[in-house]
């Protein structure tokens, strides 16, 4: 199943969190807290102004970006759990 999203909404995939702490500790999944880091599945067109001029948006399919914790809904497409959040809660672009 394809989907596009609309408007400056934008699909994210959460990229999984280490397994072990930079000590060595193992975290068990009980105490993971789920990553607020993905990669962008999909963008929408943009949103538009008043006037309905198109805004551009300022990511792209293949970023990896930071949003924040309780950022988004969740949903399950084709067995994959991804995230549908608007371009706004996503704080910045990974370099």
């Amino acid at each position: 199943m394809a989907f596009k999203p609309l408007h400056d909404r934008v699909l994210v995939k959460r990229i999984a969190s280490d397994e072990k702490t930079k000590g060595g500790l193992i975290i068990p999944d009980t105490a993971k807290e789920k990553p607020a880091e993905g990669e962008i599945v999909s963008v929408g067109e943009g949103a538009r102004k008043d006037s309905g001029e198109l805004i551009a948006p300022s990511v792209k399919a293949g970023d990896r970006v930071l949003f924040g914790k309780w950022s988004g809904t969740e949903v399950t497409l084709n067995g994959e759990e991804l995230l549908i959040m608007k371009e706004s809660d996503i704080l910045g672009i990974i370099a």
